[in-house]
Order: C-alpha cells, then structure tokens, then sequence
C-alpha cells in the first residue's frame, strides 16, 4: 500500500543509450485492461479488481502532469505491490512536463505511462488537454516523444475516434498516423467521437454511437500496431470476439466497476479457463485483511467498501448489500470486521 519508491520520487531510472532512452522489454499482456476512472480507480479500488484477476492491466486515475510535478507525489501515485500490474495515466499537453512527471511515475513503480487524449470534461477541455487534443495531433506527437525520451517504460496513448463534428474515419485515421509514428507501444481507442460543446462526461460515454467498425478497420490496416478497443463493452462474449476478430485487447471501464465478477469472468474467458470466478465472502475475508492493514494508517474502512457496491450485482441480496455499505460500513468508527456481519446477506441470499 506504500508507493513503489525504488528511488526517490522524480529520480530517473531509465537506461540511456546516447541520447535516447533504452525501452523496457518487459511483458505487459494487454487483453484484458480496467480503463482509468475518475475518482473511482484509486488504491482500494484496484486492490478489490486485482482480487479477480491476477492479469488483468489496471490503471491510475488521470493524474494531471501539473499537479504531479507541484503536489503531493506520493499521495497522487500511491499503489502496493497487491496490486501490480498498474499503469499510470497522465493529463497534460506540455512535452517538457510530461517528461519529468514521467520520470516520478517510473521511480515510483508503474509498469506503464499512458497520455490521456480522450477525456471530454470541462475541466480537461479547460487545461488544453485530453480529448481537445486530438485537433492538435503533431502537438500530441511531440508529447509522446518527450515520454518516450524521459522513460524506459512502455509509452502508449488513449484517445477517441474523433472530435466534434470530425468523427470521420479519414480524420481518425490521421491522427493515428502522427501519434503511432513516434513508437508508441499501444493505442487505446473509445470507440465514440468526444462531443466537447454540449455533453456532458457521462453523456459523451453514452450518446456519441460507438463506431468499433473504426478499431477493426485501422487494425487491419495496421497489424503492428497494438490496439486496444474501449467503449461499451459489458457481456463476456461480444468482448471476447473483438478480440478474436483481431484486436489485440479490450479495456472496460464502469461495467466492471459496477459488476467486478465480471472481470474474473473475462478472465476465465480470455486468459485462464482453469480459473475460477471468486465468490463474494472470499473477496470479504480478503479485503478484511487488507483494511485491517489499512486502518493502522489511519484509512476509514469506508475509503475500501465504497468501491465493493457491485460485489452482488446480478444476485438476490444485492440491495441488502449496498444498503449494509451504506449505512453500516460507512460508519466513521466502522471496524474492518464490520463487513463479517454482513455475511448473512451473502450466504441466505436476502431477497433483493
């Protein structure tokens, strides 16, 4: 639960061969990713995810490279090791402040560094940065050199299949161009355009339709390039066949969040057959464990629980169960054994 120091933060790790950056060739499997969620994927939350799947690439809230590089550091990357694989999700648009703030991402453990070029909110919108990018693709470009100069860490880039009214394929297909030409590792497509004047964050994932023909098209046309499809997904099968359709991973973002088994299932599905899909008294006794480690520092057990409200989506007893959270777990003087009181709900099934 400490951050990953292995040298103080803001130090370089990265293996320099003249004047580049010698890249990791470390191992990173990309078919199954949680997408970065605002005020959701936080320490807790990817500690629970991790609990159903081992393999599964988790990632950090968007952190903002100027809040990273003039605030707290170690609060802003805190992870543990319990929750390894993580890649840390970075905001900005100035090159030289992705640069360092790639550099305290790497001294501090992350597995990758991702550059947010899809976020459609207006306090993105506001900094000249995430989806508002995509108008601006050789400035994208230059970020993506400055990262990959700073860090030996895999370097790849989220971003929407278009912007506004420029939701074209010929425009997607562009930009892909420009970015993709500096080596990055990995593109992670939404498959919707980002409408900036008019939606809302929560209607940009929901209004703009999704175009996966786009992500299947642009693979075909460049199978080298790893491509990562996001947007929409939430059933077991439909994800799978993307990738069985050529597509080189899935990342999901609030289907799994609101019904973590999920994950484990697709991890059954996509990866390890032989494993089974946790049931919800064994993630108990696990995050029991964890919070009484937590609650030595100070942690409210409430900061852990209120990422677990979809441990019994889709099961009787569901409402019991949020109810329970929200009224019981949520307590200041909660105790982490609070959650064995609710094992009743879970092992008789309380009607929802």
């Amino acid at each position: 639960m400490r951050m990953q120091t292995a040298q103080p933060p803001g130090a370089d790790n990265s293996r320099k061969a003249g004047n580049s950056v010698e890249k990791s060739s470390a191992f990173i499997d990309r078919r199954i990713a949680v997408a970065p969620m605002m005020d959701w994927t936080d320490t807790h939350c990817r500690y629970v995810h991790r609990l159903f799947s081992p393999a599964a690439l988790l990632y950090t809230e968007m952190i903002v490279s100027t809040a990273l590089l003039r605030g707290d550091a170690r609060r802003l990357l805190e992870h543990g090791p319990a929750e390894h694989p993580v890649a840390l999700q970075l905001g900005g648009c100035d090159p030289k402040e992705l640069a360092a703030a790639a550099k305290i991402g790497t001294a501090a453990g992350f597995v990758e560094i991702n550059l947010n070029v899809g976020c459609p909110s207006d306090r993105v919108k506001n900094g000249a940065f995430g989806a508002c990018l995509m108008l601006k693709p050789a400035l994208v470009a230059d970020c993506v050199r400055a990262l990959r100069d700073a860090t030996a860490l895999p370097v790849t880039v989220k971003c929407r299949i278009g912007i506004d009214d420029r939701d074209d394929y010929e425009f997607f297909s562009a930009f892909v161009d420009a970015v993709s030409g500096t080596g990055i590792d990995a593109l992670i497509v939404h498959a919707r355009a980002a409408i900036l004047g008019g939606l809302s964050p929560k209607e940009n994932r929901e209004i703009p339709p999704l175009k996966y023909e786009y992500v299947h098209r642009l693979k075909r046309e460049r199978p080298e390039l790893t491509v990562i499809l996001n947007g929409g997904l939430s059933q077991v099968a439909e994800t799978r066949n993307h990738v069985a359709s050529g597509l080189d991973g899935v990342m999901l973002g609030r289907a799994i969040y609101h019904r973590p088994a999920l994950l484990a299932e697709l991890h059954q599905a996509m990866i390890d057959p032989g494993r089974a899909v946790p049931e919800p008294r064994e993630i108990i006794e696990r995050v029991v464990a964890y919070a009484k480690v937590c609650a030595r520092r100070g942690i409210r057990l409430h900061s852990i629980t209120r990422h677990m409200h979809g441990l019994m989506a889709g099961r009787e007893g569901a409402r019991a169960w949020r109810r329970f959270l929200s009224e019981v777990a949520a307590r200041p003087d909660a105790v982490p054994e609070t959650l064995y009181s609710a094992l009743p709900i879970l092992n008789q099934g309380i009607a929802a």
